[in-house]
């Protein structure tokens, strides 16, 4: 069994394209650490508005002068072509050779991840440094590149739980040659995962989806629309290996239970996190997700610092979309911690179910143990229990206890835990109030 940079370092070079070859070995690859369905959807298959694209496939592309010295070579970097560029071939001048050359906004050394998946076109990547080097007249390119009919894949885990209704982790396996945007968040949610199988029976059911991004989450979702109305919430992993304060991005609906569980249980487990409202931190898969007509309420897990200006979604960290982008940003000490993390938030899901008491009136508590707190010694702390028993009636979950209270999930699930353990109340999927005049 590998571990996360042990997988990171087998899978980050590959030219991992969204349908293409290198990308189908990446996710065979990680079948091989997990029990996986692979679903296939066909080049060409209509997906909501979208339409499943062509497998692109490069066999060669460089640029050299006309008199054969090779100045850039994919073989030497997958970032050197646009992805999905369209195939050329012939000279061209240093004028028209500068509009197809991209390089990075702001770093001199990095060459800039470019695609065009969708606004065909031909067009080769550089440093800064490079482009700037250039001065002759006219220049050779050549891309050999084809399109042909292949099939978008996409990697489902499921770990089954006491009931069907489940929660959905999501991340992204695409992008040639980069590692923390997305490699850290498979790895992570693939990690996440093999916790969950190893552990208890959850009370919800747990799937990761590793897809190429955007088209894979609307592809997944459009041809699984049954089981849409059973996602109950969900969480999209993305850039959790690099150096920056975990940032965990509210769901559409931020009342959701699963934003208020996950907000409320980062507020214990994560200090120095901060959370930040839908399509404020990150643009990602969670957008398919929480769009309309599906609304699943999926939040996001980055390591992100805040963004300063909106544009800075766009920007999440230096080395983004570029050839910085590697395995040197990110720690398996850090992975670990985002899991842990993750394994955290989802058990905070898991717990939360309206807490239905059996008591009534105000509990004796000096009869059960664990209960009673001397307000003499901390007048604080017995107030606050009291409070939580108070919410306890049927019509709260914990979160929902814990953000009227500003308390972390796990300081309320403490308490019920204890009342759980004296069988004074017991969790339901639904609300169960049980107010007499209701």
């Amino acid at each position: 069994m590998a571990t996360m940079t042990q997988l990171i370092e087998e899978l980050w070079f590959l030219k991992r394209d969204i349908v293409s070859d290198d990308y189908d070995r990446a996710l065979a690859r990680l079948a091989e650490e997990i029990p996986m369905t692979i679903h296939k959807v066909p080049s060409g298959t209509p997906v909501w508005t979208w339409t499943v694209p062509e497998k692109w496939t490069c066999h060669e592309a460089y640029l050299e002068t006309l008199d054969g010295e090779r100045i850039l070579d994919y073989a030497d970097h997958p970032l050197h072509v646009v992805s999905y560029s369209l195939p050329f071939e012939g000279e061209v001048s240093h004028e028209e050779l500068i509009e197809y050359l991209h390089v990075h906004p702001k770093l001199l050394d990095a060459i800039p991840f470019v695609f065009k998946y969708y606004q065909r076109d031909w067009g080769l990547c550089c440093t800064r440094d490079l482009r700037h080097q250039l001065s002759e007249a006219r220049y050779r390119v050549v891309i050999r590149a084809e399109f042909s009919p292949g099939e978008l894949k996409i990697g489902e885990v499921l770990v089954k739980g006491e009931v069907d209704e489940c929660f959905v982790l999501a991340a992204h396996l695409d992008h040639p040659a980069m590692v923390n945007d997305d490699l850290s968040g498979v790895v992570v949610g693939l990690d996440a995962m093999r916790a969950l199988m190893e552990g208890p029976k959850p009370h919800f059911s747990y799937r990761l989806l590793l897809f190429p991004e955007t088209i894979g989450s609307v592809a997944y979702l459009s041809q699984h629309e049954k089981l849409i109305p059973k996602m109950h919430g969900g969480l999209f992993l993305e850039m959790l290996g690099n150096d920056a304060p975990h940032a965990l991005q509210t769901s559409f609906l931020p009342e959701s239970q699963a934003d208020r569980a996950l907000t409320a249980a980062l507020q214990g487990l994560a200090p120095g996190a901060y959370v930040g409202p839908f399509r404020s931190i990150i643009d990602n898969d969670e957008r398919q997700f929480n769009a309309p007509g599906v609304r699943v309420t999926m939040l996001s897990l980055s390591r992100v610092e805040k963004p300063e200006t909106p544009e800075s979604r766009f920007s999440p960290y230096p080395e983004y979309h570029s050839s910085k982008d590697t395995p040197d940003i990110v720690s398996q000490k850090r992975l670990e911690a985002s899991r842990d993390l993750v394994l955290g938030l989802l058990q905070a899901f898991d717990r939360n179910r309206y807490v239905v008491n059996y008591f009534k009136g105000e509990v004796f508590a000096s009869d059960y143990p664990g209960i009673w707190v001397d307000y003499k010694e901390d007048a604080e702390g017995h107030k606050r229990r009291f409070e939580i028993m108070d919410r306890c009636d049927g019509t709260r979950t914990p979160a929902d206890i814990a953000h009227e209270l500003d308390l972390s999930f796990e300081a309320v699930w403490d308490v019920v835990e204890i009342l759980l353990g004296h069988e004074l109340v017991s969790l339901s999927d639904v609300p169960a109030p049980s107010d007499p005049h209701q």
